[in-house]
């Protein structure tokens, strides 16, 4: 676990997550008919003209759609626009032996960080072969290691998988299969303060048992919210800010590229 920038316990903390990009090798690969490239960079433009200054950046899954080294190769040479630390995830579509390569010799993949009066753990949700997610044990015995070890900090963990249900039919059966297992864990810790995932492509804001459990929209295209069966949206691809507070509060929103004009294409390759 490294400490990722000279902030101290009085200080806030601004992150920035970006999510579910769905990166190909290929520079004008396309996921139903949106080239992915161009719309992170998109993203990561408006990033640049509304964060001047970001404390770290949280890639929280589905970096790359094809799994390639190339693809992850791309991710973080865009996303090095932002010029700041950052860690990244898998999701369900993502190849963690071809993501680890792709991050040799550096902290992309450390699970825990230290930033302000807060520590951010982050959770491997992803199974091989699978859409679905599953905490391992070995994941959640590093959760509760994390919270163990720093009890006076604020915490906000991270994973790919929604942990609750979200209003969307056609993704229940897709997200996290042990939840009962991570609130067993969550519950325990009264510091826990949020949790953070990707994966759903929509906006998340809610709380349970004085956690606030939060989602955020994908760098390329959204799903309906609220729909019973697989849908795309029309909202604009976009990101999320966090500012962690040294008192434990968090102050967070979503912002989206404006002028974005998308036509789906349901026959084209599918999400």
């Amino acid at each position: 676990m490294l400490r990722v920038s000279n902030l101290t316990t009085d200080d806030p903390a601004l992150l920035v997550q970006l999510s579910d990009s769905h990166l190909f090798a290929e520079a004008h690969g396309t996921l139903l008919g949106m080239k992915t490239r161009d719309s992170l960079q998109k993203v990561i433009e408006l990033v640049l003209a509304q964060q001047p200054r970001i404390d770290l950046l949280l890639a929280t899954g589905d970096l790359s759609q094809d799994g390639t080294l190339e693809s992850y190769r791309q991710f973080h040479e865009l996303t090095r626009q932002l010029d700041a630390p950052a860690r990244w995830i898998p999701g369900n579509h993502d190849e963690p032996q071809i993501m680890a390569e792709a991050t040799v010799q550096s902290a992309l993949l450390d699970p825990v960080v230290d930033i302000g009066n807060w520590r951010v753990t982050l959770l491997d949700s992803a199974v091989p072969g699978s859409v679905p997610g599953y905490l391992q044990a070995e994941q959640l015995h590093r959760l509760e290691r994390s919270l163990s070890e720093a009890p006076q900090r604020h915490h906000l963990v991270c994973l790919h998988h929604h942990p609750v249900p979200i209003g969307c039919a056609w993704m229940e059966p897709i997200g996290l299969r042990n939840r009962d297992a991570l609130f067993a864990v969550l519950d325990r810790f009264p510091q826990v303060r949020a949790v953070l995932w990707g994966h759903v492509h929509q906006e998340i804001d809610q709380f349970r048992n004085n956690v606030r459990l939060i989602a955020s929209p994908s760098t390329c295209i959204q799903f309906e919210p609220g729909s019973e069966d697989f849908k795309v949206g029309e909202q604009a691809p976009g990101y999320r800010w966090l500012r962690l507070l040294p008192d434990g509060r968090l102050e967070t929103g979503v912002e989206r590229v404006t002028g974005f004009e998308f036509q789906v294409d349901y026959n084209s390759n599918g999400y």
